[in-house]
């Protein structure tokens, strides 16, 4: 309790105190060029481009998550200074059967992808299996048709009188 309350001492001027800089001085980080020329060549990122106003943007939205995330913490933390260990227990257990369910839902379902996987595998090998018989099916049917063809040349030319 009293190391919370020490902590919560030491933090919030902190806090007031950079969000005070921030505020008071928000072009401190900025270099102020008088060449609006040598400004575009070495910054091309320019105050009116869509990528300085999208990271802008990000940034505002960072630090507004960030003002949000102290806040509740702080809140939190001076509002509820008491909070009872059995409380604590219970929400510690609860978010630890809660990982333990998500974690065991994502094991379901990288074992239901893997055996997804090893079926078409199957599936193909036995596609290969079926062209492999049937390619070697109709090569033995070729290699008969020729062999049938070669014999009725053969019986032809037996047939005929020698033409010498």
């Amino acid at each position: 309790m009293l190391n919370r309350l020490s902590l919560v001492k030491v933090c919030l001027p902190l806090i007031v105190l950079a969000k005070a800089l921030s505020i008071n001085f928000p072009a401190s980080a900025q270099i102020i060029q008088t060449n609006p020329q040598q400004l575009i060549r070495t910054n091309p990122q320019t105050p009116d481009s869509p990528q300085e106003r999208i990271r802008q943007q990000q940034e505002q939205q960072n630090q507004q998550t960030q003002e949000r995330m102290n806040e509740t913490w702080l809140r939190q933390n001076l509002q509820q200074p008491q909070l009872l260990q059995p409380q604590q227990t219970i929400q510690q257990q609860e978010f630890t059967r809660q990982r333990q369910e998500m974690f065991r839902q994502q094991q379901f379902r990288l074992q239901q992808e893997e055996t997804r996987l090893q079926q078409q595998d199957f599936s193909q090998q036995q596609q290969l299996r079926i062209q492999q018989q049937q390619l070697r099916q109709d090569q033995q049917i070729r290699q008969q048709q020729q062999f049938r063809l070669q014999d009725q040349i053969r019986q032809q030319q037996f047939r005929q009188p020698n033409n010498l």
